[in-house]
């Protein structure tokens, strides 16, 4: 365990030990949001900041759960103000391991999440959660703990623990997810147990310590390094109604009000027939598009130009071919591209009067 890595944990712990008020935040997908557990209070993320609710009695904290199924560190790095950060987080667990791709560009999205995380005002703590697909023992940690290692975050790898111990036989895949993914309630509750474990090493360090050799926050380093990657995504910026006006041609903005983070299909816009468009003029040299993917079948379908260029034009199927719920789903349009002013046309190009859904876009993700 090297001193760097836990550092800015053992100041959270010594301020608790203190009896001072701190944030425990956890920031991710499905699993971090909670999927099959039969209760909030039995996810690993509830179970953890019970862990620090226990540990340091004297203490006051507060819960933040930013976690939002089907989602990858390309939207992380957009939300991440909104939906942990403006809490002011003294501590954020981090984990979209089964959801990105294990690959350079979503280490690039995910460099940029790290680095908006350390760099936050609160200078939080941060500690990097790798979950897994336990039917084939895949997920992104190779990409994700290279940039964890090059910023001293610390890591808890459930490939390399639980999933292991189901290997050797200690448990069945069944035990612990009835889908292969998302674990249920004794899932939950190992993974809890590999983040503790973890969290009571660094504990028995600052009582070893005393409190005199416990560093405080301020005396951390300041500054980040040099990227890892060309890190285009770290000041990634979410468009939707309420910080963008396009021009509207038979699209409408959503008027609906949203009730919470987890309240997705709200602040977009909204097509219903063909030919109905919507256009954005944007500064940057990445872009993205969010719209729903429903499986209320049928939906319409739109197609975007980028800078007008027809002949490239992408199209957005709003129809799902999934089960398991509407999908918020991003589509790169760009990645690295010239810097400068960009055009975005939006244009319904299937609809009928039989379709159960509009076409809803939700956002673009610029940087």
């Amino acid at each position: 365990m090297e001193e760097l890595e836990y550092s800015r944990l053992l100041a959270c712990m010594k301020r608790a030990a203190a009896g001072e008020e701190l944030t425990i935040g956890f920031f991710g997908g499905s699993i971090t949001q909670g999927s099959l557990a039969s209760s909030d209070t039995l996810t690993y993320a509830y179970q953890v900041y019970k862990w620090w609710c226990d540990t340091f009695k004297d203490a006051v904290f507060h819960y933040v759960n930013g976690g939002i199924g089907g989602t990858t560190s390309h939207f992380g790095v957009s939300r991440a103000y909104e939906d942990v950060l403006m809490y002011q987080p003294d501590v954020v667990v981090v984990d979209f391991s089964v959801n990105d791709d294990a690959d350079e560009f979503f280490q690039e999205t995910y460099e940029g999440v790290i680095r908006k995380l350390l760099s936050f005002r609160t200078k939080p703590a941060v500690l990097v959660l790798n979950n897994v697909f336990y039917d084939t023992g895949e997920n992104a940690q190779q990409f994700h703990n290279a940039v964890a290692d090059y910023y001293h975050v610390p890591h808890v790898s459930i490939l390399d623990s639980v999933y292991q111990r189901m290997k050797a036989g200690e448990f069945t895949r069944e035990e612990l997810t009835s889908d292969g993914l998302h674990p249920n309630d004794k899932g939950h509750g190992l993974l809890a147990q590999e983040i503790i474990k973890y969290l009571e090493q660094v504990k028995q360090r600052a009582e070893a310590a005393g409190a005199g050799g416990v560093p405080d926050k301020n005396l951390l380093p300041e500054i980040l390094p040099e990227p890892l990657t060309a890190n285009a995504y770290e000041g990634a910026e979410r468009l939707t109604i309420r910080n963008c006006t396009p021009e509207l041609n038979g699209f409408r903005a959503d008027t609906g009000e949203k009730m919470g983070h987890l309240d997705f299909f709200k602040n977009g816009w909204i097509g219903r027939r063909k030919g109905d468009r919507i256009s954005f003029e944007v500064e940057c040299s990445c872009i993205a598009v969010q719209y729903r993917k429903t499986v209320r079948k049928p939906s319409p379908v739109a197609k975007l130009v980028l800078d007008g260029r027809e002949e490239e034009s992408v199209l957005l199927d709003g129809n799902f071919e999934e089960d398991w719920g509407d999908c918020l789903y991003l589509e790169k349009i760009l990645h690295h591209g010239k810097q400068g002013k960009h055009l975005v046309e939006i244009e319904v190009v299937q609809a009928e009067e039989t379709d159960k859904e509009p076409f809803y876009l939700l956002s673009l993700i610029i940087s």
